[in-house]
């Protein structure tokens, strides 16, 4: 199963687990999965076009350009990234 590192803002959904692990092949399973778990973190993650605007995948170090389809492996560590604002 692929690790998953949550963000803090999204840490009130996961019960306060920083690292979950879950099944899946590609990042739209991961997500799947996360939100069988996890109720209401698919919707702050993903809209009706996929990834939300602002939300950055990083598997293995490397961001990623296919967005829900993006391939996972079992040993893969996957962290969401929120964008950062400010001035």
């Amino acid at each position: 199963m692929a690790t998953v590192y949550i963000p803090s803002l999204l840490r009130n959904l996961t019960h306060g687990q920083e690292i979950v692990s879950v099944p899946g092949s590609t990042i739209g399973q991961v997500i799947d999965a996360l939100e069988q778990a996890f109720p209401g973190i698919k919707d702050r993650l993903c809209n009706e076009q996929g990834l939300r605007p602002g939300i950055a995948v990083a598997i293995d170090t490397q961001i990623t350009r296919l967005g829900l389809r993006q391939p996972v492996e079992n040993s893969s560590e996957i962290h969401f990234l929120p964008a950062v604002s400010g001035g």
